[in-house]
């Protein structure tokens, strides 16, 4: 593939004065990782040539992108970082939950639970959700998000969750979970704390029947009760999580 085809794709804006690098054209090169396996080749060759005083990498805010409070809360990632799919599915996910009379734990794990896919990696998104939240909420709810991902993909009658339709289309009909997968789905159906991940996946209805027009701010209380806000702000607050959280705030830094 010709890597100047996808040349407007990875070339930000320029920024004003208030930016960094202001009066630069910032170039923008995609983490490594989303470019595996997909075909499009390795711009980094081709955008290192492109450097001069007047084009460098981007380093700080996007201008293209929503500017984050300097101490950003949840809320302020939900409303300027995750995609909107995302966002209308968490919300949908926990007031559904909320509307059904769930405890508030499920709730906030319900709005918690994938956030990953939002704006961070898709891959094993349970897993990075739950150390992404770890230090801001009980064990509990962190260990809910974490095994959600792989009770997905196995049915509980006695509950009446069913294997979702939806992932005959998305994988295949003859898709089978790798064995972690399975592992680990087996080890918290022994767990204490099973059954509260399980009504995560009950309530983890994002396959095209996400509701519009849910006001974010009706979870405030739940959040103030159960997620810990740093003084600081999410990704300055030096926890072993801070890294994810500010590489969503700035996710086209060069560096």
């Amino acid at each position: 593939m010709d890597l100047k085809l996808v040349q407007s794709a990875l070339i930000g804006e320029v920024g004003g004065e208030d930016y960094p690098q202001a009066g630069r054209t910032r170039m923008i090169l995609p983490a490594p990782i989303g470019l595996l396996g997909t075909g499009l080749g390795d711009p980094e060759t081709y955008l290192m040539a492109q450097m001069s005083e007047g084009q460098v990498f981007m380093m700080g805010d996007n201008p293209a992108l929503p500017r984050m409070a300097a101490k950003p809360t949840l809320l302020d990632f939900f409303k300027h970082r995750f995609s909107d799919f995302t966002v209308r599915h968490l919300l949908t996910s926990a007031k559904r939950a909320l509307d059904d009379g769930q405890d508030e734990k499920i709730v906030i794990a319900c709005l918690l639970h994938d956030i990953s896919n939002g704006c961070f990696l898709r891959a094993d998104h349970g897993y990075w959700g739950a150390q992404m939240i770890a230090p801001y909420v009980s064990e509990e709810i962190a260990w809910a998000v974490k095994y959600h991902q792989c009770l997905r993909y196995f049915a509980d009658e006695s509950v009446g969750y069913a294997y979702p339709e939806s992932y005959h289309r998305f994988f295949g009909p003859d898709y089978v979970p790798p064995e972690y997968v399975r592992r680990d789905a087996a080890e918290a159906r022994a767990h204490r704390w099973y059954m509260t991940s399980r009504q995560v996946t009950l309530y983890d209805i994002y396959f095209f029947e996400s509701e519009d027009g849910i006001d974010p701010t009706i979870f405030i209380d739940i959040i103030g009760r159960h997620f810990k806000e740093p003084a600081d702000g999410l990704g300055f607050d030096g926890s072993p999580v801070a890294h994810m959280w500010r590489t969503m705030i700035w996710p086209n830094n060069f560096l």
